[in-house]
């Protein structure tokens, strides 16, 4: 598969009253009725807010009371997805965003066999219900979406995680297929419209000759329509809208429309401001669009509040001192990029890849700093044996010759 199609799939990726009944079903409500559902409410409230282990109780809560609707199940499922790709630092956009995650497959990934039998399980679950209320009533849009949706999360999961770029292809197209089967039935799905977005803009951002074969399968593709639809889903959506104005903002990055990008942004970290990732990304679309001493200043401000007890749910903050870092870097600011990236590096939480992307990061600026004895020491550290050798080939190169910005 083409870089630019592993490109485009990577992006491509969130008590109260239990006895009550459920909503009734109605035709002329463009979306399932379970998500209207009180604590269904609640745990996506928790979920954006990045208190995964609230929403898993909510909706393992919401799946005991409902276990005959497939959608209970992409509840739980995504809740699990998503604690999963945050406690392995693979929500952090920096990793992605460039070319390099495409080549370097990080070797410190380790998911849990329970936690990855759970991912799957959930996943056929889905798939399972879904077919045979499809075979009783192919009119059953819910059932479409509910597919849809499941497997366009455990796309993102094994793309990610595994790197499983065919797969994870496949099941993207899966899930736009089904979308465009809920919209058939019911063009008022909103939620639909997100897995359609996504796809459409995926197909446009690969190479023309690509592009071509791809169409040949009948698989169309048009950036605008793409943005288009994520603007319908997250203006209308009701289980897809904080996740297609998030994506929106990714695909806007992407194509470097940073402004616009950093408008949804905004809003988003406006809307939750004690969610880490929707205010470390403000950050990083900040610098993204070249204003580095804002940047700068959102960084801090996230590691203040990260400091306040309670602020944050389970704040990975190696993520901010990293973009802090990088921001300072870019500002010529060596001293203090050279002491954030071992800040990053000696967060208790911190993945063994991205401690040793940071004292790489960190000997370079030593270097710049004709710092060579703290150089090596940071190289030493980044080339060790044993867990993510990712960075290990250019510290030992560093080791040999010093790094001079070249």
């Amino acid at each position: 598969m083409s870089k630019a199609l592993q490109t485009v799939y990577r992006a491509a990726a969130l008590g109260l009253a239990l006895c009550a009944p459920a909503v009734a079903a109605d035709p002329g409500l463009h979306t399932d009725p379970l998500n209207f559902d009180p604590v269904v409410r609640d745990g996506y409230e928790h979920f954006y807010n990045m208190d995964y282990d609230g929403a898993i109780a909510r909706f393992d809560a919401v799946l005991k009371a409902h276990p005959q609707e497939p959608i209970a199940y992409d509840y739980l499922l995504m809740a699990h997805i998503f604690r999963e790709l945050y406690h392995q630092d693979l929500l952090d956009t920096t990793y992605y965003a460039h070319d390099s995650f495409l080549t370097t497959k990080r070797n410190d990934v380790h998911v849990s066999d329970q936690e990855r039998s759970r991912i799957e399980s959930l996943t056929n679950t889905v798939e399972t219900m879904c077919e045979q209320r499809i075979k009783a009533n192919p009119q059953d849009k819910n059932a479409y979406f509910a597919r849809g949706f499941g497997k366009g999360m455990h796309a993102a999961f094994i793309t990610l995680v595994d790197h499983s770029w065919v797969t994870a292809a496949h099941q993207g197209l899966a899930a736009r297929n089904d979308s465009e089967a809920a919209l058939k039935i019911d063009p008022q799905y909103a939620d639909a419209q997100m897995a359609v977005g996504i796809q459409q803009f995926a197909v446009a951002s690969l190479p023309r000759f690509i592009r071509m074969m791809v169409g040949m399968f009948g698989v169309g593709g048009n950036k605008e329509k793409g943005l288009k639809a994520l603007r319908e889903s997250a203006a209308h959506g009701v289980v897809t809208a904080v996740e297609s104005r998030t994506t929106l903002s990714l695909f806007l990055r992407h194509d470097a429309r940073y402004p616009e990008a950093l408008e949804v942004q905004r809003g988003l970290a406006t809307q939750f401001p004690h969610s880490y990732l929707f205010r470390l990304e403000e950050a990083n679309l900040t610098k993204d669009k070249g204003d580095g001493p804002g940047a700068i200043a959102i960084y801090k401000a996230v590691l203040a509040d990260g400091r306040k007890p309670g602020y944050f749910i389970d704040a990975r903050l190696q993520m901010a001192w990293f973009g802090l870092a990088e921001t300072e870097r870019g500002q010529n600011l060596r001293v203090e990029a050279a002491k954030h990236y071992l800040e990053a590096a000696d967060q208790p939480t911190a993945s063994d890849w991205l401690k040793r992307r940071a004292r790489l990061n960190a000997g370079e600026m030593f270097d710049l700093l004709h710092d060579r004895p703290n150089a090596i020491t940071q190289y030493q550290l980044a080339a060790a044996g044993g867990g993510d050798q990712s960075q290990a080939e250019a510290a030992r190169r560093y080791l040999k010759t010093p790094y001079t910005g070249v």
